[in-house]
């Protein structure tokens, strides 16, 4: 199947194209943000398609009623279906596609039923064919196993498990119309038509969306099958469908803004979609995105960025790197942030200017114990912030001394293994040649001295009381507890003083504004 694209207005593409879709993968996504165009886009495919295509809204299909004087669109369910069948239904009332389609299914039915009868007469061997509404009821039972389906009295009932209780289709859920809708809309396609589905996992649990319409495009092999969607999910689970990314429209042009997503990104598709869904820059940070502190915290201080947690730090820097490299198909700014651990300057500086911000504290839990962000807890609990701040200077810089030895060692530890991991990569002839190599790199690490370093560095933060120093090189998760910084604010604990952070941020206050000057000075960025 060739479809022809809409007019592009992008510079990097020609003014139309023509995307051929694959005999084994009849498929074809649309996606974009809010007002991007995406319907327009699917619209102007369709109007070139004319009644070679089928356009299906469970939303409409359901609930809006089709008016009864005007000329159905060659696209419509409506068009496919019988002009008798849709005035008989008309003259009931108002009625929707699902209305006309199980008006449809039934008028089928008995005209099957009729011709079974006329045959048999001369022919008492013959089979009753199956109908549409067979298939219907074979694939509502695949979806819905304790559901039944019952012909009674020329109506169509649903019933649920050994309950005798029987009820129309009216008193379904709105899932469980949508299924119908869908099964039985997909039946009237043209031959070897284009479906297009604006929001196929409306209604749907996500497990069922992407059972049904497996399913249905397996009853519809013939067909091809446009999807316009919201939910990555779902749109990742046509596998190997091309995907269309709509930025904009331009109504004077009468023309979009848009590419065909490469299938490769380095990125799993389903994040990459969610991405270039948002007109939003992109923010990938770590930690998971509804515990960690980095994924509450993160969105408050840049909302006007589309914050997305990715776990580790290794992932951050390879998704900014490789959405970074993608900068030309999809237009939008992309950075990270990861905490600084044991990172020397020259590790800091090289993640930097791959746009990876790395703060000026070793981790998250830091970035909670700033100066200001104490300060402006204490204030807005109505506390002394300098009493308040000088207790828990105190309590840190002893803290720190009692683990000084320990975290020199793991700081060199860390040291040494990315001094390793960079020398001992290189190539080398012969296993001689490589035993050398090491040899010299272990005599020139040098591991004790490089610990005595680190600790004659720590102690001088120690004895200066260098506050800030000691946040920048001191990993050690259970400082927000240890130091009773969130009784001196006025909180039970140290959840309720990350809590309290949190509340402050989403409030209009004062100090909200403090801390988040602080956060982002943290991470080498203008107040603004």
């Amino acid at each position: 199947m060739d479809i022809t694209l809409p007019p592009r207005i992008s510079s990097s593409g020609k003014p139309t194209e023509t995307l051929k879709i694959g005999a084994g993968e009849r498929r074809l996504i649309v996606i974009g943000a809010n007002g991007a165009g995406k319907t327009r886009f699917t619209a102007r495919i369709v109007a070139d398609l004319k009644a070679r295509s089928l356009c299906l809204s469970a939303l409409a299909g359901i609930y809006k009623p089709c008016p009864p004087e005007r000329e159905p669109a060659p696209s419509s369910l409506e068009s496919r279906l019988a002009p008798e069948v849709c005035a008989d239904q008309f003259r009931r009332g108002n009625s929707t596609e699902l209305d006309l389609l199980l008006a449809q299914l039934l008028h089928d039915e008995m005209s099957n039923l009729m011709a079974y009868k006329m045959v048999r007469a001369d022919h008492p061997d013959a089979e009753l064919r199956p109908t549409r509404l067979d298939r219907v009821i074979e694939l509502w039972r695949e979806v819905f196993p304790n559901n039944r389906v019952l012909l009674e009295s020329g109506k169509i009932l649903f019933g649920r498990g050994l309950d005798n209780d029987t009820y129309p289709a009216i008193r379904l859920s709105d899932g469980e119309r949508a299924v119908l809708y869908y099964s039985g809309a997909i039946l009237y396609a043209p031959s070897k038509a284009v479906v297009f589905v604006d929001s196929p996992e409306m209604f749907l649990h996500p497990t069922v969306a992407i059972s049904l319409w497996n399913r249905l495009e397996m009853m519809r092999p013939d067909c091809t099958f446009c999807y316009t969607t919201h939910d990555t999910e779902f749109a990742s689970s046509r596998t190997g469908a091309p995907v269309i990314w709509v930025r904009d429209f331009s109504p004077s042009a009468k023309a979009w803004d848009y590419e065909i997503l490469p299938m490769q990104t380095g990125i799993p598709q389903e994040l990459y979609m969610a991405l270039v869904g948002s007109r939003k820059p992109i923010l990938f940070i770590e930690g998971d995105g509804r515990r960690s502190i980095d994924g509450r915290l993160y969105p408050l201080i840049f909302p006007d960025f589309t914050v997305t947690s990715l776990g580790s730090c290794n992932k951050v820097i390879e998704a900014t790197r490789t959405f970074r490299d993608l900068s030309a198909l999809h237009k939008m700014d992309s950075f990270g942030i990861v905490d600084r651990d044991r990172r020397d300057d020259h590790e800091v500086a090289y993640l930097r200017g791959k746009n990876v911000m790395v703060p000026d504290v070793a981790e998250i839990e830091n970035m909670l114990m700033l100066e200001d962000v104490v300060r402006a807890m204490a204030r807005a609990a109505g506390k002394d912030d300098s009493r308040v701040f000088a207790k828990v200077r105190k309590a840190i810089v002893a803290q720190f001394k009692a683990d000084l030895h320990q975290q020199a060692l793991l700081h060199t530890r860390h040291r040494v293994k990315r001094t390793l991991e960079y020398r001992a990569d290189a190539r080398f002839g012969s296993i001689g040649e490589l035993e050398a190599h090491l040899t010299e790199l272990i005599a020139e690490l040098d591991a004790r001295k490089l610990y005595e370093n680190i600790c004659r560095r720590f102690n001088d933060l120690v004895n200066s009381s260098d506050y800030n120093g000691i946040l920048k090189v001191y990993n050690q998760k259970s400082m927000l507890a240890t130091s009773n910084v969130a009784p001196l604010c006025g909180f039970k604990n140290r959840d309720e003083y990350i809590d309290g952070i949190i509340r402050l941020l989403r409030s209009r206050q004062a100090e909200a504004a403090n801390i988040r000057i602080a956060v982002r000075r943290c991470l080498g960025l203008p107040e603004q």
